[in-house]
């Protein structure tokens, strides 16, 4: 099964003023996504211009107080909040991830940015970091 990383989610509390960075460097952004079922808005910046599979960068802005990126900021501030990984095949990876104990906080996959298929997997089976797994 092959797997690729496909982008490190990083926590902010205003897109724009988290995006100069970014662009300073020279990574190219994309479109924002408001993700109603995540209660976030997402801004991706690509690595490359003409490698599809190269590695993002994903910041996330809470649409709420009491969202998912709302609570990961109240507690811990911006920053990093997940590493996500670009698998073949969702439902395949989660079964096996769960035949070897791994806790998982999605055993289903549900929709996220782009239309992709997600799974977060527990950060107390990845050694204190929250990943993501997306089809797309």
């Amino acid at each position: 099964m092959k797997i690729y990383l496909d982008h490190i989610g990083i926590a902010c509390e205003d897109l724009k003023e988290a995006s100069h960075f970014w662009r300073l460097i020279g990574l190219i952004q994309g479109d924002d996504e408001t993700v109603e079922e995540q209660g976030v808005t997402t801004r991706f910046f690509a690595t490359s211009e003409n490698d599809t599979k190269a590695p993002m960068i994903e910041l996330l802005e809470p649409t709420g107080e009491n969202t998912p990126i709302g609570r990961f900021l109240g507690k811990r501030g911006p920053g990093v909040q997940q590493v996500c990984f670009r698998v073949e095949n969702l439902e395949k990876i989660i079964a096996h991830l769960l035949d070897n104990g791994v806790k998982m906080i999605d055993s289903v996959p549900k929709t996220g940015a782009h239309g992709a298929l997600i799974a977060f997997v527990h950060p107390k089976s990845t050694g204190g970091v929250l990943v993501e797994l997306t089809q797309k």
